[in-house]
């Protein structure tokens, strides 16, 4: 399956703001070039200037240079203009030098409109502002904060219901699914967002599925369980009936004392799953080896794997046998008899069950092959739940308990445990504890 490539939720809200900005400066420059350009143009456009810069040139070429400069003065108070004119040989010497700038440079958008009058002589105007400003430099001002204002709120819009929106759908999905509608998940739209909110809804709905799968594996625990008791509990009553009728009778006691057994294994079992559940890791450790637990499981399930014709076959690798590993020795002989507990009653009689143990990279592997009809590939993920039984590809004995205990039993000793399909058709489940001292 391919990896989807995650886009940062930071990282869009970050370019986000990012792009709002230099939109906006782009939008507020490209605006402010136009307005200016329209009045630059609305000034080269008025007819009067032309006149006026004929007049001043026909004063100016009957030998009155200051009379012209007064009358372009007085025009251009008139008309809110600076009016200069300036003839080839005197260049723009007349002219400010931040007017020459800009005349000159390419980098200043406000430019002074300039008008040939003919005879080599040219009028340059511009508004008439307080200081080296250009133009109205408040109302441009309020322009870009127009579009800063609109761009950056759209922005922080756009933001606010990207995140704001999922959150709101997931808290509708957890208030519904907590009311009790347990069909009910996020939307896959939202789940396949590439951020951290996609990743929080693929979350969601991912533990949703788990809760809603355990809690329903729970009912079904309750009701075989119910049945389970129900059964070696009016077994008990009418062997306690008949006793009690015809006398003590060796094989109603039997009987009685095997119902016993039943139900204190099942009781047995739920009670370890919680307490070890419930310790964790706090657990009292000290070095043991695992290969003597092995044995000592192999002998205690002798009479077992004998009835149900079953022969197991134990292989010990020279550098494991005399390692050690810290733990509980009843817990791990616990974990350990469960998963070949699981595997003689899978395996049917005149198969063999298969014990390997091993040494590699400083973890020991314990590893269980049966030769029963193993468990299909999806189901391998489930067989470690409690409460969880493969009925359908195993025919399923017993609570659904024994490799959810072991699998915690392992978890608290710092290991690990894997199911996958085994080498004679079954299936192996392995565990690997980490090695206190190697004697190899």
């Amino acid at each position: 399956m391919r990896r989807r490539v995650i886009f940062p939720l930071f990282w869009r809200i970050f370019l986000s703001i990012w792009l709002a900005m230099a939109v906006t400066v782009v939008a507020s420059n490209l605006a402010t070039r136009m307005l200016l350009d329209q009045e630059r143009q609305a000034i080269e456009r008025q007819a009067g200037l032309r006149g006026l810069a004929e007049q001043a040139i026909a004063i100016r070429e009957a030998g009155d240079r200051g009379e012209a400069w007064r009358f372009l003065k007085a025009e251009g108070e008139r008309l809110e203009l600076h009016l200069v004119l300036i003839d080839q040989d005197e260049h723009d010497g007349k002219l400010p030098s931040f007017i020459r700038d800009r005349m000159e440079s390419g980098w200043y958008p406000q430019k002074p409109a300039v008008l040939e009058v003919g005879q080599g002589y040219r009028l340059v105007a511009w508004p008439r502002v307080q200081g080296p400003g250009w133009l109205n430099p408040r109302f441009f001002r309020a322009i870009e904060f127009g579009l800063a204002f609109v761009m950056i709120s759209l922005a922080c819009w756009w933001i606010a219901r990207m995140v704001s929106r999922p959150l709101r759908h997931m808290e509708t999905t957890a208030r519904a699914i907590a009311r009790g509608d347990n069909k009910l998940r996020v939307s896959e739209n939202i789940a396949r967002r590439r951020d951290e909110v996609g990743q929080l809804a693929a979350a969601f709905n991912a533990m949703t599925e788990q809760l809603c799968s355990l809690l329903e594996r729970q009912k079904h625990l309750l009701r075989d369980i119910s049945h389970d008791l129900r059964t070696p509990l009016a077994r008990q009553r009418v062997a306690i009936e008949l006793a009690s009728d015809s006398g003590p009778d060796d094989e109603l006691l039997a009987s009685i004392l095997r119902q016993n057994e039943r139900l204190e294994t099942m009781t047995g079992q739920i009670l370890t799953l919680y307490r070890v559940t419930e310790a964790g890791g706090d657990i009292e450790r000290q070095p043991l080896r695992p290969v003597q637990v092995v044995n000592q499981v192999l002998h205690d399930a002798a009479d077992y794997a004998e009835q149900q014709g079953v022969d197991c076959q134990l292989v010990v690798s020279p550098e494991s046998s005399g390692t050690s590993v810290l733990g509980d020795e009843g817990l791990l002989r616990r974990a350990i008899d469960n998963i070949l507990q699981n595997a003689l009653d899978h395996t049917p009689p005149g198969k063999v069950v298969h014990l390997n143990v091993s040494v590699a990279d400083g973890w020991l592997a314990l590893a269980f092959d049966d030769q029963g009809p193993g468990v299909p590939r999806e189901l391998l993920g489930h067989l470690f739940e409690p409460f969880y039984r493969a009925d359908k590809s195993r025919g399923g004995k017993g609570w659904g308990l024994g490799l959810a205990i072991a699998r915690d039993i392992v978890l608290a000793h710092d290991g690990q445990i894997e199911a996958e399909a085994g080498q004679w058709g079954g299936l192996r489940v392995t565990l690997w504890l980490p090695v206190f001292f190697s004697g190899g």
